[in-house]
């Protein structure tokens, strides 16, 4: 008699399994065994299952086993490319091939990830003069382009993703053409999603997963509906990035490209049509008077949006403003419109335009009661958001499925939804997750990791140290204990700030406390790219230079040194979200009017998932051992810190400077930074 799944999944990991057999270092998990046995039961019964599994417990062998024997389709969505890579070239071809099942893997990812053939073709049709440099770099991409099946720019040599070049050899939803282009059938994009169509497993990012509904829009097939099995990994990430994707975005940068863009095939195919120069430098003209209105924020500014303008503009110039924009580019439209009938080339331009137009139009319109708008001011351009408080309607979108027609047949099988990542809430229920994706009924699991922090790894809280509204004194000492403990260990730190501010005046106090004169190295992030940070820190000790990285924003979570280049995390201070942000007030505002606490109910959890992210870099392997600093008093003094310490691992605690010092020594004599009984 054949075994179902959950006996299968079972044996599979047992110690002499074939896991173990496919696998040299594999060893039987509980923890692993018990969520690869709940994910086995989702799959076979149907349903929502919300695991928290803590570093170590390997997840990911824990849901693609169930899933991959289960005989279903399998749709996995990740929050990086990083591991949507692991998974396409390693983890899935692994087990693949050791279950012998005769299963089609493909990765799809976002469009900006392909090269255009149409947009490559007009940066050589262009009339503008080009930089040398980036001549250079365009046809490095024309000579790959001839070689590659996937056209996928990773595979480039040296190629950077947000680069001027990548803008002008890849596509945006607002630049594709289309069915009308000449390159349709050799478009990289359309191969990869049919690639993806047709595949056993599918992965893709959480942005891609979002962006399915939009996919539906355009007449492409889902890949969700014929999905049996959804995996989201990396589930913490989920609601910061459908914010993101349900939100509506319109700057002044989108404008001015679609200006270039609109000169350039005017140009080609419409040319002396209409007085195009006229129309476009109108358009132009408009949005830089529109820009003037917010010349006076500083660059950087986030202003409220309640009413008709944001907050702090004059309500007269910025409605001229928008108006005068709107009619510029409905006069463009039309133009467009009259030619379009003639040079069908020109249509996806026009509907390109029409979108934006319908944009505008709705930022002139009051802000929705479920949404919060703001206005973002760079150096250069203005940048208009809109954004759902949450992203609930939008998962139930995906979730639910659609009404089935009278007389027609149900689902062949149920649909399992897995959401797992190491920080999904600091209480049982996992209510920070669950309740912002609207999955209350969902069955929860918290797998903890099988680390023994008790012994590898200290929580220091300085009793004595500034508190963090004295902002200048509180930054100067974070930097000496950063640089006191990088000293004793021969670099290994890093250190993690919660503002820009911070990351600012640590790196500047530790590079004129070390410099030169110490051999360790001071790394600060935006000092150089992100993976040359990585790469250096990684390396460790380098001709006897260590190595201290001081960082923020994408730091915090999915940076993983494991191994003796990183003993010592020090975390600025708790990372409560910024209260004056346009999206916290209004969440604020939110749970506010429904009798709800804001900090209790959304502030705190915010900070306690931040802090055990930040706290996650510093154990990543059963031999790594560490010292975590939390150089913020309201750890000890606030009533509230209780809570947030119990969101942390179970790490030995101390509090006074000969208990830090003595652990930095024995850490940096080869030992266990905690005492042993």
């Amino acid at each position: 008699m054949p075994l179902n799944l959950h006996d299968q999944v079972a044996a599979a990991f047992v110690q002499d399994g074939w896991l173990a057999r496919a696998e040299p270092h594999f060893r039987p998990r509980p923890g692993q065994t018990a969520m690869a046995l709940a994910v086995a039961r989702t799959v076979e019964d149907g349903g929502v299952l919300v695991v928290e599994a803590g570093t170590g417990v390997g997840k990911t062998f824990s849901y693609l086993v169930p899933a991959l024997l289960s005989g279903q389709r399998v749709l996995i969505s990740t929050a990086t490319k990083a591991l949507q890579d692991q998974l396409f070239l390693r983890d899935v071809p692994r087990l693949v091939q050791a279950l012998g099942l005769p299963l089609r893997v493909a990765r799809l990812k976002g469009r900006s990830s392909y090269l255009c053939l149409h947009r490559l073709g007009q940066v050589h049709q262009s009339r503008v003069p080009l930089d040398p440099q980036v001549l250079r770099a365009v046809a490095r991409v024309q000579d790959w382009s001839h070689g590659t099946r996937s056209g996928d720019l990773a595979e480039l040599p040296g190629w950077v993703e947000n680069s001027t070049v990548a803008a002008m050899v890849t596509s945006t939803k607002d630049n594709c053409v289309g069915s009308a282009c000449a390159h349709w059938e050799q478009c990289h994009v359309n191969t990869a999603r049919a690639q993806a169509l047709a595949a056993d497993v599918c992965v893709v990012n959480h942005h891609l997963f979002f962006a399915d509904m939009e996919v539906r829009d355009s007449g492409v097939a889902q890949l969700l509906p014929s999905a049996g099995v959804v995996v989201l990994d990396e589930a913490h990430q989920l609601n910061e990035t459908g914010i993101q994707f349900a939100g509506w975005t319109l700057g002044t940068r989108q404008l001015q490209g679609y200006i270039k863009d609109v000169l350039a095939d005017v140009t080609l195919h419409a040319r002396g049509l209409a007085d195009w120069m006229q129309l476009l430098a109108q358009l132009e003209q408009a949005i830089n008077a529109w820009r003037a209105v917010g010349g006076a924020c500083p660059p950087g500014s986030r202003l409220r949006w309640l009413g008709v303008a944001p907050e702090g503009l004059p309500e007269a110039s910025w409605r001229q403003g928008l108006h005068a924009v709107g009619q510029a580019l409905r006069a463009l439209l039309l133009a467009l419109a009259k030619v379009a009938e003639t040079a069908r080339a020109l249509l996806p331009l026009y509907e390109r335009g029409a979108r934006l137009l319908s944009q505008l139009a709705s930022f002139a319109q009051p802000v929705p009661d479920d949404a919060v708008r703001w206005l973002e001011v760079t150096r250069q351009h203005l940048k208009l958001m809109e954004s759902p408080l949450g992203i609930a309607r939008l998962m139930r979108a995906h979730m639910e499925p659609e009404a089935q027609e009278e007389g027609g047949t149900p689902p062949a099988a149920p649909r399992a939804w897995i959401f797992t990542s190491a920080t999904l809430g600091d209480d049982a229920d996992l209510r920070w997750f669950t309740e912002t994706c609207g999955l209350r009924t969902a069955q929860v699991l918290k797998v903890d990791s099988p680390f023994d922090y008790a012994r590898q790894a200290v929580l220091y809280v300085p009793e004595d140290i500034p508190e963090p509204a004295q902002q200048a004194a509180h930054s100067a000492a974070v930097a000496q204990l950063a640089a006191e403990g990088a000293l004793a260990l021969g670099g290994r730190t890093l250190v993690l700030t919660t503002t820009l501010k911070a990351l600012d005046s640590i790196g500047q106090h530790l590079q004129q406390r070390l410099g030169l004169l110490e051999p360790v190295d001071v790394l600060v992030q935006g000092q150089s790219p992100k993976h040359v940070l990585m790469e250096r820190f990684r390396a460790g000790t380098v001709q006897g230079r260590g190595c201290v990285l001081v960082a923020s924003s994408t730091f915090w979570e999915g940076v993983d040194i494991p191994g003796d280049a990183l003993q010592l995390v020090v975390i600025d201070k708790l990372p409560f979200p910024p209260p004056d942000d346009p999206l916290v007030e209004a969440r604020s505002r939110q749970l506010e009017a429904v009798g709800r606490s804001p900090f209790a109910d959304y502030m705190l959890p915010e900070a306690a998932m931040a802090l055990k992210q930040g706290a996650g870099r510093l154990i990543r392997r059963e031999t790594d051992r560490g010292i975590l600093v939390v150089a913020d008093v309201r750890l000890r003094t606030k009533a509230y810190g209780r809570r947030l310490v119990q969101a942390l691992p179970a790490m030995h605690r101390i509090g006074s400077t000969a208990a830090w010092r003595q652990a930095l020594a024995r850490l940096a004599g080869g030992a266990s930074p905690v005492e042993e009984d």
